[in-house]
């Protein structure tokens, strides 16, 4: 794009109109006679020479990734949020905008990456009696807030894993490059480099720009196995183990499915497949990049626990485990199923929630297909417990977490650490323009315009990363305290309470039963669970009649 196109383009236009009224104000000035013109020309000149002041202040700055994509015109948002408790229910309130995250939630990320005051009056703003509410239970015998316990961790690795890694209970969630912007991985891996927590690749591949600032990796192979495959799209043994020994990957993750759109593939057009986009997802450049639905290396329970363990050994023994979405209860049983013949285990299951985002999905799969994540954490964990395989499998969620409540919620039902992507990208700056797919993200994060992305300062941004996390864990340290444990690991479902009626409240443990250790094994008391069990097959993940 030229410097004179990118002038008229509708992103900058208040600023070029500013400064050619303000030059054709000077002119006439100077060029005109002495008249009763000259005040008003002054102070229209005066008016405009301080627009494209502010404007060519916007472009410079590096506090606002919006305000360097629309100077000028941008500061109208940032107006209507100084006036937002009195304008709130004409331009804040999340029900009538459809937001997947209400402007509140949002408000507090912000706030805690830019260390600002997260702290409101007036109390509660929830109905505290309305179905559905949740809430976590106090101790009346606190412990003090040990601030050195902020730092969480928890270690993935089973008996067959050589390197094992000791994870933050706090981690960003599977956002590829081409999804995000160069920019935007750039900061989140310079973030977490800071904090010391990790940062999933997404399946887009193990880009250089994830390997810049040298922050902890998971790498995300999906089905297309960008990064270690061949131009046919099948998996590559020696290209997996060459990035695969890079010493910043500290555990790999195989995605089966994604909680927003659970058993859909993905395509990258042809015009989209840039030189470097071909280079690091290993395909051809000018072709559509096909993601396919389902993985080619396996196709039944026991080929993926030979894929599990040709992982293990061709990256030297690094945590190896699975991401997905949970559907048909009798196919992860039959993962289960083979796990026990086979001997072969993964180190962790990451259980992707259907609420989870995406850049873009059809609306059906977003809302309708799929198992939300407490759910799906629920039976995983009961499924490993009762083939007596927990202690030895680590568990991580992802699914709208964005605060320590979460964290604290998804723990108390057995899950090691969480994963956030939103998160992640409102502290980047991300304000819901909802344009992820069109490429014009107004913030940089998800735009590959260069002119776009140029926006996003990453030693700005990779700070309010490292600050968004670091203020979470303060939080979940500060609830932990509270609930009188000393990690949050020790939450139980006893500690949380959900209103199932105006009247009835009910515990988590008596929401979601437990199964005993061993219990699938010796016959699951839950008539469901039973035939389920009986359905699975360690051969195929087709159900047995």
């Amino acid at each position: 794009m030229t410097a004179l196109t990118l002038a008229f383009s509708h992103r900058f236009i208040v600023l070029t109109l500013s400064v050619l009224i303000a030059l054709a104000l000077a002119l006439l000035i100077v060029v005109a006679p002495h008249s009763r013109w000259d005040l008003p020309l002054g102070v229209g000149l005066a008016t405009f020479a301080a627009l494209s002041a502010l404007g060519f202040r916007d472009l410079v700055q590096t506090k606002h990734a919006v305000l360097r994509n629309y100077p000028i015109s941008a500061h109208l948002r940032f107006l209507l949020e100084e006036i937002r408790p009195e304008m709130r229910q004409y331009f804040f309130e999340s029900e009538k905008d459809g937001l997947p995250f209400s402007r509140d939630e949002r408000a507090i990320v912000y706030q805690r990456a830019k260390l600002q005051l997260d702290k409101r009056p007036f109390g509660s703003q929830l109905d505290v009696y309305a179905q559905g509410y949740e809430w976590l239970r106090h101790s009346l015998a606190p412990k003090p807030l040990d601030r050195d316990k902020g730092h969480f961790r928890v270690l993935v690795g089973g008996p067959d894993c050589a390197k094992p890694y000791s994870i933050s209970v706090f981690n960003i969630s599977a956002m590829s490059f081409g999804a995000l912007s160069a920019n935007a991985v750039r900061a989140l891996n310079k973030g977490a480099a800071r904090g010391g927590f990790a940062h999933d690749t997404g399946e887009g591949g193990f880009s250089p720009y994830h390997k810049e600032n040298g922050g902890d990796i998971i790498w995300e192979i999906g089905s297309g196995y960008f990064g270690c495959r061949t131009l046919g799209g099948a998996f590559d043994p020696e290209k997996f183990a060459t990035v695969a020994a890079e010493p910043q990957i500290k555990m790999v993750e195989i995605k089966l499915s994604q909680g927003a759109k659970p058993g859909h593939g993905g395509v990258l057009p042809a015009a989209k497949v840039s030189a470097e986009i071909a280079a690091i997802r290993g395909v051809s450049q000018g072709e559509d990049c096909i993601s396919p639905a389902r993985h080619s290396a396996f196709s039944t329970p026991l080929e993926m626990m030979a894929f599990i363990a040709q992982l293990r050994r061709l990256s030297r023994g690094k945590p190896i485990g699975f991401k997905l979405c949970l559907g048909h209860p009798w196919e992860f049983l039959a993962i289960c199923k083979a796990m026990l013949e086979s001997g072969t285990y993964p180190d962790f299951i990451v259980v992707d929630g259907k609420e989870g985002g995406t850049g873009a999905a059809p609306i059906e799969f977003m809302d309708r297909l799929g198992m939300p994540m407490r759910d799906g954490l629920v039976f995983v964990h009961n499924a490993l417990v009762g083939i007596g395989a927990r202690q030895r499998i680590k568990i991580g969620v992802s699914g709208k977490i964005t605060n320590a409540f979460d964290i604290a919620r998804a723990m108390a039902l057995d899950a090691d650490w969480c994963n956030s992507a939103r998160g992640f990208m409102f502290a980047l700056g991300c304000i819901q323009s909802l344009s992820c797919h069109t490429d014009r993200c107004p913030t940089g994060v998800t735009s590959q315009d260069p002119t776009r992305s140029r926006a996003l300062y990453v030693p700005d941004k990779a700070e309010r990363v490292y600050n968004f996390h670091r203020s979470t864990l303060h939080a979940l340290a500060e609830l932990t305290a509270a609930a009188g444990l000393d990690h949050p690991n020790d939450f139980r479902p006893a500690h949380f309470c959900r209103r199932v009626s105006t009247r009835e409240v009910m515990t988590f443990a008596d929401i979601y039963p437990r199964l005993a250790e061993g219990e699938l094994l010796a016959g699951a008391r839950d008539d469901r669970l039973r035939e389920a069990w009986t359905m699975a097959r360690a051969d195929t993940f087709a159900a047995a009649t």
